[in-house]
């Protein structure tokens, strides 16, 4: 079956998952996904292979023509590519290194900050120009603290729980009775999981890590971390990385486990979500007879204004009022008000009403909705449901029939609450469906929207798809063509 997703319905651009049995050419960081622009009108445009993991093509620069043909040449340069962006040593090489650092006494266990590894003696002097530090046992037992985040927004910018919520998460799966934690971009989660196990004041926890940094296998047997890209649910360890998974994911002495993710914020949902349901299916597969319509427990970490796709995704998930703030990011912090508010929530299948949210921060139980709520989150009776989704009090608009933000206001032109100084979509001409022009619904919601996507593959539609522009023109981008269609309406 294929699924599709508007990346915007302004710039018109799907993305279509995989069909089974079909491949997709690899990029550095895995299978590419296989993407479509769509014009006005409905019309088709070619398909085209992309990077999975990275929107700009300054961090990978790969692209296929679905129906290209490449020659044998450009495939040796792709492979070389793949093989000069591997990591310098493989899991098990890493593994070995990191038991010989361990022991090694303590003037001499160095980290190189520039080339983000750890030092044996015998490397010292290849890297005496560049900066280094010396390591101690506590910092071992936080990577994370020791490795510089990774800060590219467009790829797999890194930003690390503060300790409130990576303890506000354990103390919850702990007392929930999750004894297996598949951490999946959180090695933050991770790091505690460990560093509890140590003390041995509680029961022992076991967890995963997955995740696309290569760096933290430095840090952890083969047991403990896979290098894993989620957008395409590709293992760089291949079969003994997927064995590593299907073995954590079986459930032995009643020890139940339960997957939490902290994706990159600018990712695509639905391929996210497929990647979670995989992981899902293979948990089903693990255990005994009697689960086969039942989920993998799963706590999504992601910004609240993301609720419509990763329901229309996943509607087994309920957003839980949760503010999740992290240590490196400028606004994503707890404590603030207004818009200033972390708008990073907790998605999740575990019933709401067993997450018990700290009063001490403001949460309240809500007796109607059977959930714990921010306390400025009331409860509507029209509504049926306390409304706000960012931990402001919302209001009552008749005419929507639905709660709304409190600095919103009702626009008669466009029919919906909006700023009060917003551009009037509908007189904009911009409001509507952007295959057949129709002002009563959105693209996603056209109801001849199959039928464009038929057409578009007819000789005509695949005629039309290879017209050439005029010698020496130069290709306009979206915005060009909407800013050109707005000044012709306004004459």
């Amino acid at each position: 079956m294929e699924i599709t997703e508007d990346i915007s319905d302004s710039v018109g651009i799907e993305v279509l998952l995989p069909e089974d049995g079909r491949t997709a050419p690899s990029c550095p960081h895995g299978p590419t996904l296989l993407f479509e622009k769509v014009g006005s009108g409905g019309n088709k445009g070619r398909r085209f292979y992309a990077c999975s993991a990275c929107r700009d093509r300054k961090d990978c620069s790969f692209f296929q023509w679905e129906d290209e043909k490449v020659s044998e040449a450009r495939m040796l340069a792709r492979e070389a590519e793949l093989q000069s962006k591997r990591p310098q040593f493989t899991q098990q090489e890493y593994c070995n290194r990191f038991l010989k650092f361990v022991s090694l006494p303590l003037i001499e266990k160095k980290f190189c900050e520039d080339c983000q590894i750890l030092l044996l003696p015998a490397e010292h002097s290849a890297h005496s120009a560049h900066r280094t530090s010396a390591v101690t046992a506590a910092q071992l037992r936080r990577p994370s603290v020791l490795l510089h985040p990774l800060n590219n927004k467009k790829s797999n910018a890194q930003y690390l729980f503060t300790d409130r919520s990576a303890h506000f998460l354990l103390d919850t799966l702990a007392g929930l009775g999750y004894r297996k934690v598949l951490c999946m971009g959180t090695p933050r989660l991770q790091e505690l999981i460990k560093l509890r196990n140590l003390e041995q004041k509680q029961e022992v926890m076991k967890s995963l890590l997955l995740d696309i940094d290569f760096r933290y296998a430095q840090f952890y047997s083969q047991d403990e971390f896979c290098h894993y890209n989620m957008f395409n649910h590709h293992f760089f360890g291949g079969e003994a990385s997927r064995a590593v998974l299907d073995a954590f994911l079986t459930e032995l002495d009643g020890d139940k486990v339960v997957m939490v993710a902290d994706p990159p914020f600018g990712g695509l949902v639905k391929p996210l979500a497929n990647s979670f349901s995989l992981i899902s299916q293979t948990w089903r597969k693990r255990q005994n007879s009697g689960v086969s319509n039942i989920d993998m427990p799963l706590v999504w970490i992601f910004p609240y204004f993301f609720e419509p796709r990763i329901l229309e995704c996943l509607p087994s998930l309920t957003m839980l009022d949760y503010q999740v703030d992290y240590d490196n990011h400028p606004l994503y912090k707890h404590g603030k008000t207004g818009r200033r508010q972390s708008p990073v929530r907790l998605f999740t299948n575990i019933p709401p009403k067993h997450v018990v949210l700290p009063t001490e921060e403001g949460y309240r139980f809500c007796s109607l909705c059977q959930r714990y709520v921010s306390s400025l989150n009331k409860h509507c009776t029209k509504c049926s449901c306390c409304p706000s989704k960012d931990g402001r009090e919302w209001k009552h608009c008749s005419a929507c029939g639905k709660c709304v933000k409190p600095s919103w206001r009702h626009c008669v032109s466009c029919g919906r609450c909006a700023l009060p100084d917003h551009p009037c979509r509908r007189a904009a001409g911009e409001h509507g469906c952007f295959s057949c022009s129709s002002l009563e619904h959105r693209r996603k919601a056209c109801p001849l929207r199959d039928t464009h996507r038929r057409n578009s593959y007819g000789p005509k539609a695949k005629k039309a798809s290879h017209r050439l522009q005029k010698p020496g023109a130069k290709k306009k981008s979206g915005a060009a063509h909407r800013a050109k269609k707005r000044a012709a309406q306004s004459l």
